[in-house]
């Protein structure tokens, strides 16, 4: 299997180099990187140090490479790059993509695989996403602090055998892996969770432990999640009303101190995901004649702080 990784942050870093590390002597199978700046120097020059809460090691890549041309037509191409970056990633990578490529991508999201579509003439795109926390901790190192560590992927819709040499192929590096059946759904449950805490987080500069206590965060978020839901119905994705409840659930078992990574992002000066968390949520709404006001409400708050900052 001839794979490539886009995008070597806290995502990219942790599964991309547990690929690499497993299959780095294995006949037939090479795992590139697609990287760059500083960080890509360090693993040419280094490797990848990978630091998890089971151990680290270090990890080096068949080849690591900011242009990914370079390295031919891939069997496997995993995508973890910024929601903002996407579509450029994708352009870059027409000369790696054939009949028989497989694209998943493993960002933040829930209209990824359509925008994927919209940039390629060939290849198979699947859906994808996963549960992990990770970030770069300095250039050429990867550190993973929690979360479960899994990816769930799978096809919108048709049989899922096709892909089970790539779940195995995947869960062979020793990582938790499903080929899931409902992917929409999976995907759509975990955006019901993560997009309205990155926004409040944001918003009050809190960690997820304050917002859960305080009675008005939590009902701020618990109404975006059912905002969430209802978009979700109109474009025939099932969510339970428990959902809601579970996802809150979820987040009082976090450590208090934990911060959503846009909120990282926004106390930090970087861009962020503003638009994949909140811009999509209102305009897909809007073309469905859907009321989300709670949305519009932080979406117009948190677009005008981060113009503020941009200037």
């Amino acid at each position: 299997m001839k794979t490539i990784i886009v995008g070597i942050g806290g995502v990219g870093g942790y599964f991309g180099g547990k690929l690499a590390r497993t299959y780095a002597a294995a006949p037939g199978h090479a795992v590139s990187f697609v990287a760059r700046g500083a960080h890509l120097e360090k693993i040419r020059a280094e490797g990848l140090s990978v630091q998890t809460v089971d151990g680290n090691f270090i990890a080096v890549p068949t080849a690591a490479t900011d242009r990914p041309e370079t390295l031919g037509r891939a069997d496997l191409i995993l995508l973890c790059v910024k929601g903002y970056d996407l579509e450029n990633a994708v352009s870059s990578l027409a000369g790696n993509i054939g009949d028989d490529t497989i694209l998943i991508p493993l960002l933040n999201g829930v209209d990824n695989g359509a925008r994927i579509r919209s940039r390629i003439r060939a290849g198979t795109v699947l859906e994808g996403c996963v549960y992990i926390s990770s970030y770069i901790e300095r250039p050429g190192v990867i550190h993973q602090v929690g979360g479960s560590c899994r990816i769930l992927f799978g096809p919108v819709s048709g049989p899922i055998d096709p892909y089970r040499h790539v779940e195995r192929f995947i869960q062979e590096a020793s990582i938790a892996v499903r080929l899931s059946e409902s992917i929409r759904r999976d995907v759509w449950s975990k955006f019901l969770f993560v997009a309205p805490y990155a926004c409040v987080t944001s918003l009050t500069g809190q960690p997820f432990g304050a917002v859960v206590e305080n009675e008005e965060w939590r009902r701020t978020v618990e109404g975006m999640m059912r905002e969430i839901r209802t978009l979700a119905t109109a474009l025939g994705v099932d969510l339970p009303e428990s959902l809601v409840a579970k996802s809150v659930e979820m987040a009082r078992q976090l450590p208090y101190s934990s911060r959503s990574s846009m909120q990282l992002d926004f106390e930090r000066g970087r861009r962020t995901e503003l638009e994949t968390f909140a811009g999509y949520v209102v305009r897909a709404a809007k073309e469905r004649g859907l009321s989300v006001p709670l949305y519009e409400k932080l979406y117009a708050e948190l677009a005008a702080r981060a113009a503020a900052a941009a200037t």
